[in-house]
């Protein structure tokens, strides 16, 4: 048995795809408050350590095993600092771009088989590299074989262009090849278009999916599983004046394309962000589900944001796994996770090493 923990946790996207790939979670870390209630209501059976990272002894909570098991720890330290969209905290004054130096310390005192990193994609370029090879060269340091890639979420099922960089190790001198691209993408509209049809503002726990499961696509029912109703059909409720911006917003169009009478609140257009105002596109992957309610993405073919449970089912959430916390909350543990299918696709491979 392969046994894992989780730290920075979140909402627990890495902790349900190595679940699905058929790792225990022995217990899982997370300062913050709602997401760890999220990661508690989600994951009973797995103890959640509620605190500051750098108070938690990995050795006073580290499960039995047997001599056939093995460990993997895995984590990402948060990312906003690393984010190549984040140019004012990056850099290491930032105490949040320190914290993978709380990574290194639980691999090094718990000395696992296996060990994943992720964060953002920025985090390769964050301090011109210096910060990527010293946590490759700590860790090979103390006895492992590293391997890292930047991979892309919607080359493994998830209907969604997100990229994550993953650093694998593991202390047997296996030489870890990630998993291979799927030849199929998952669009917008699979993902999302057997939903409820929803308004601007409208905040309702439940409610009968659009079709009956057995006409839904693949993707799906693979995230109805378990669901007999839509739950969580939250969308942040929008000024008047900016549905009606909305309305002249086509399908991969963004803010340029409102007419400047209606932008009076904007001092300087060429200041606006790229994905401001941008509304998604239905035949293929999503933009990054990331701050989806500050950007103000907007459903594809309804004129308002996206509700919970669409935003959910794009960073491949199943619809039984449930978000605590307020509205803001929920969707920032969303805007942070993990896409479960990407993480599974990994670990599933981690699961392939180890079995042979």
């Amino acid at each position: 048995m392969l046994y894992g923990i989780d730290i920075f946790c979140g909402a627990g996207g890495l902790s349900l795809g190595a679940e699905m790939a058929g790792i225990q979670i022995a217990f899982a870390v997370e300062k913050d408050k709602s997401a760890a209630a999220t990661y508690r209501y989600n994951h009973k059976k797995t103890p959640i350590i509620c605190d500051d990272i750098h108070n938690v002894d990995p050795l006073a909570h580290i499960p039995n095993l047997n001599a056939d098991d093995q460990l993997i720890v895995f984590g990402g330290p948060p990312c906003q600092g690393f984010s190549s969209s984040n140019t004012k905290t990056r850099n290491l004054q930032n105490p949040n771009n320190s914290l993978f130096e709380e990574f290194v310390r639980f691999v090094s005192v718990l000395q696992p088989d296996w060990f994943l990193f992720e964060n953002v994609e920025g985090f390769v370029q964050f301090e011109n590299g210096l910060v990527q090879n010293k946590v490759k060269k700590c860790l090979k340091k103390i006895g492992y074989t590293v391997c890292d890639e930047v991979l892309t979420a919607s080359d493994y099922g998830v209907p969604q262009h997100r990229n994550r960089y993953i650093m694998v190790g593991n202390r047997h001198k296996i030489k870890f090849v990630f998993p291979l691209k799927r030849q199929d993408i998952v669009t917008v509209a699979e993902a999302i278009g057997d939903l409820p049809v929803l308004e601007n503002g409208q905040m309702t726990e439940s409610l009968p999916y659009k079709c009956p499961i057995n006409k839904a696509n693949s993707y799906a029912r693979l995230m109805r599983k378990g669901s007999k109703k839509c739950k969580q059909n939250y969308v942040s409720r929008n000024a008047d004046y900016v549905v009606e911006r909305y309305r002249y917003i086509g399908q991969g169009q963004n803010w340029s394309a409102i007419p400047d009478k209606l932008m009076g609140t904007y001092k300087n257009k060429k200041n606006c962000h790229s994905g401001i105002y941008k509304r998604i596109e239905q035949d293929k992957p999503s933009i990054v589900i990331s701050n989806y309610r500050k950007n103000m993405l907007i459903h594809p073919w309804q004129d308002r944001g996206l509700s919970v449970r669409e935003a959910a089912r794009l960073q491949s959430f199943p619809d039984k796994f449930i978000f605590k916390g307020t509205l803001m909350d929920i969707q920032q543990q969303i805007g942070n996770a993990v896409p479960p299918l990407l993480a599974k696709a990994v670990f599933d491979k981690i699961q392939y090493y180890t079995s042979q």
